[in-house]
């Protein structure tokens, strides 16, 4: 299928730069300090489940997953866990906060090469302060034409983006390694859908890839997104 494009819109965590496997680092640091309090097991479907139902009040990043983590010591520690634990929680979410931003490799040359002939546009979710840090500390910012952080990416999300900073969905690639959030709702905005995945994804974003879908493409690496995008392009 060939398309007019002007506007190619990029995810940040896991797409741009390492993330899920820090948050699986603390992750692993959480499970071992509670671990006289229950199993591997259960200490992962209970911080699982606490963090599903914090996102419509938290969101997504760091501080939400902080705060899930000490909700989950609670439930484990029947109300009552040791301040050390609470303390240490704390510590992982700062460093977190804090951790140094590592780009995946090839970003650098393939957002150079992509700036040069479309308008760019970041589209990410999670806590404003720390992916503004993390767009900073990158290096990346100007790049970008515009960058937006929303709470959720929907089909509606895309549609005002696309419209409000480029020529619409019809003439927009929306790339990520999440498909349940950058492909398959840009797609059904009417935008092309590329899934690069990420060595981890945490189980929230997973989804069935749209095979027969004219509008979707899937890539090994984001430096192979330029070229997939011309021989796209009318």
């Amino acid at each position: 299928m060939l398309r007019t494009i002007t506007t190619v819109g990029l995810d940040a965590d896991d797409t741009l730069w390492h993330n899920e496997t820090i948050f699986r680092l603390t992750h692993d640091r959480f499970a071992a300090l509670l671990a006289d309090h229950a199993d591997p097991t259960e200490i992962d479907s209970r911080l699982a489940a606490t963090e599903q139902r914090n996102l419509r009040l938290y969101g997504y990043g760091v501080k939400g997953f902080t705060l899930s983590m000490i909700e989950t010591a609670m439930e484990l520690c029947g109300g009552e866990p040791p301040s050390a634990a609470i303390r240490e929680i704390l510590a992982a979410g700062r460093e977190m906060l804090a951790h140094p931003v590592e780009t995946l490799p090839g970003v650098d040359e393939a957002l150079a090469a992509l700036s040069e002939r479309y308008r760019l546009v970041l589209i990410t979710k999670g806590d404003l302060m720390d992916q503004e840090r993390k767009l900073a500390a990158s290096g990346l910012g100007d790049l970008f034409a515009a960058v937006e952080i929303v709470s959720e990416k929907t089909a509606d999300t895309y549609t005002r983006v696309f419209e409000r900073h480029g020529s619409g969905a019809t003439e927009a690639v929306m790339a990520g390694n999440s498909m349940k959030s950058d492909v398959l709702p840009a797609i059904k905005a009417g935008a092309f859908g590329v899934h690069i995945p990420y060595a981890v994804t945490w189980a929230h974003e997973l989804a069935d890839a749209p095979e027969d879908e004219p509008l979707y493409g899937a890539l090994e690496s984001l430096d192979q997104l330029p070229g997939w995008i011309e021989a796209r392009r009318r």
